[in-house]
């Protein structure tokens, strides 16, 4: 196998793995919907950035993987990557408004650190009930779930049949 075609495998299989991990947090977003114990919303909500965690280095890893896949094969002359390239930034940049901020809401109605709080620092105290169980009314996992998916099939789909 030459060099484009393990590059692409490596792309592939980060891809993959990327997926994987970010499936387990779209998953646990379902089942944060439905919980109503702290201690098992706690349990679920740090699983579901642990994923998070490793499929941020496997989408990194995909994105550095396809580009200079894209490169040494020539096939940014092409119109598919770019098209790729912005389902991607429109796929993941929708799961921010849709999906972490309403997640982030319970976490901190529960007092759980998140991403970007500085270490050491207190989460500070719990929310109330009410203030739980207005978080969780915000969690709306099927449009992020729908335009995941959607990427996923439109993404594969531009990666077999290159169609321009």
């Amino acid at each position: 196998m030459d060099l484009y075609g393990w590059l692409v495998l490596g792309h592939v299989t980060a891809v993959i793995l990327a997926f994987a991990a970010h499936g387990v947090s779209a998953f646990a977003m379902f089942r944060v919907r439905r919980e109503r114990d702290r201690a098992r919303l706690g349990a679920i909500l740090d699983l579901s950035s642990s994923s998070l965690g490793i499929a941020g280095v496997m989408l990194l890893l995909a994105v550095i993987l396809g580009i200079v896949a894209a490169v040494v094969g020539n096939q940014f002359a092409k119109a598919w990557p770019w098209a790729a390239i912005g389902i991607v930034v429109i796929a993941f940049g929708s799961m921010t408004p849709l999906a972490a901020i309403p997640m982030n809401k319970v976490r901190r109605a529960l007092a759980i650190p998140m991403a970007g709080d500085r270490i050491g620092d207190t989460a500070g105290p719990g929310g109330s009930e009410e203030e739980l169980a207005t978080a969780l009314a915000g969690i709306r996992p099927e449009v992020p779930a729908a335009i995941g998916i959607t990427a996923i099939v439109l993404l594969t789909w531009l990666m077999q049949t290159k169609p321009f």
